[in-house]
């Protein structure tokens, strides 16, 4: 009776714990952390070349909170806010775009895209692990939405895309 009782005490027990590391979806933004490998860009043109995945990303400045307020006022003196319309500015002072390898094994995360085929459905999830094979089919067929339209941050290790994560934009 004592060790039924105590197996069962120890199973409520590692069932309770077991939900500390559940990380809910609480529906809230969180700014993608700085990191010296983490450049944010916009992907142009993404293609199969010499047996790789290679993509054109138009590198930018992008920045929230109070430093988007100071970046907005530096380059907009003339405006009539002072401060960046919801909380976020981007710089791109240099549209030229760079040619960087996409590793295989990317991962992708993703905010917000046409998950349905029915745009008026589109939600945000947020970072919503996805395959590059369906990153590159929703780039290819955006589904009345133009994913080339949002920011991304590439982690480039030794020049290779190991990470991309889709910029959630307000």
């Amino acid at each position: 009776m004592v060790n039924k009782m105590l197996v069962s005490f120890v199973a409520v027990l590692f069932g309770i714990m077991s939900f500390g590391f559940i990380r809910a979806n609480i529906g809230e933004y969180t700014p993608v952390p700085a990191d010296p490998n983490t450049h944010v860009a916009y992907i142009g043109q993404i293609y199969h070349e010499n047996g790789g995945i290679y993509l054109d990303a138009d590198f930018i400045e992008w920045y929230e909170g109070e430093q988007a307020n100071e970046a907005f006022r530096e380059h907009e003196p003339d405006a009539d806010l002072t401060e960046a319309p919801d909380g976020y500015y981007i710089v791109n002072d240099d549209t030229a775009t760079e040619k960087l390898a996409v590793s295989p094994d990317v991962k992708v995360f993703m905010q917000i895209y046409n998950r349905t085929g029915n745009i008026a459905e589109a939600d945000t999830q947020w970072n919503e692990r996805i395959s590059l094979d369906r990153f590159l089919a929703l780039l290819a067929d955006n589904g009345g939405m133009d994913l080339r339209d949002y920011p991304y941050h590439l982690t480039i290790e030794n020049g290779v895309i190991t990470k991309i994560v889709q910029q959630f934009i307000p």
